[in-house]
This record gives structure tokens, C-alpha cells and sequence, in this order.
């Protein structure tokens, strides 16, 4: 397994962002959200993710890039369940939406959990 994140999968284009709040479906599992929209990408990507953590729950700079370095950490370890399981590529924005502070290995499991949850989605709108 190729566990990367590499600078072609990380989420920059404004235009993409801007369709994602506008167009993009939403899956929920606490403290995680996953905004998700088809589209497809010109470098053959098949998946682009940016993360993003609320600065109403987090003033200082230092706490949220701590919560989105352990995003990113929990999206890398875990993207072959999106990988193996998505036909067509998807553009998704990872937030993290509570005050309280999670430990890694929960964070990582409700990762986890939301995957699952966002691929079940997927199925039923197929």
C-alpha cells in the first residue's frame, strides 16, 4: 500500500472549494465532517482533500495546525478504504467541527468510521 500524500492530492483549486460548498453532499460522523462532490481532475488524480479546522473553536493558531496535521495524518493512513472502493474521482474537505480536544487514536477511528459511512452513502446514491 502506498501510504503518501502527495503535493497532486491536496485540495487547492478555489474553484473546486467554491463547488464543493455549493454543490457538495455532506457525511457526518462526531467530531468529523466530510463535505464530498464528483469531479474529475486534470492530472488523474482520484482524490483531491483539503482539512480544515474551525477557528471559533480553536483561537490559537498552534491548536488548529495541530488538529489538521493529525487530519492530514488520519486521511494518509487510511485512504486506501477510499481508494479500493471509489470509481470516480471525488474531491472532499475534511473538518474537524467540536471544541473538544480528541485524542489521535480516536480521531483516527472515527476517520475511519466516516469513510465507511461516506462509502455506504455513495453506494445508495448509485
Amino acid at each position: 500500500m502506498n501510504f503518501t500524500y502527495p503535493k497532486t492530492e491536496k485540495l487547492k483549486s478555489k474553484i473546486t472549494i467554491g463547488l464543493l460548498f455549493t454543490e457538495g453532499k455532506s457525511v457526518s460522523k462526531y467530531p468529523l465532517r466530510l463535505v464530498y462532490n464528483k469531479g474529475t481532475f486534470g492530472d488523474g488524480e482520484k482524490i483531491k482533500i483539503g482539512v480544515s479546522v474551525s477557528k471559533k473553536y480553536f483561537k490559537k493558531a498552534v491548536d488548529r495546525n495541530y488538529f489538521k496535521r493529525v487530519l492530514r495524518e488520519t486521511y494518509r493512513l487510511n485512504k486506501h478504504l477510499l481508494l479500493d472502493n471509489l470509481e470516480q474521482p471525488y474531491s472532499f474537505m475534511l473538518f474537524y467541527q467540536s471544541k473538544d480536544r480528541l485524542p489521535y487514536e480516536e480521531i483516527n477511528t472515527k476517520t475511519i468510521q466516516l469513510f465507511e459511512k461516506f462509502l455506504l452513502q455513495i453506494k445508495k446514491e448509485e
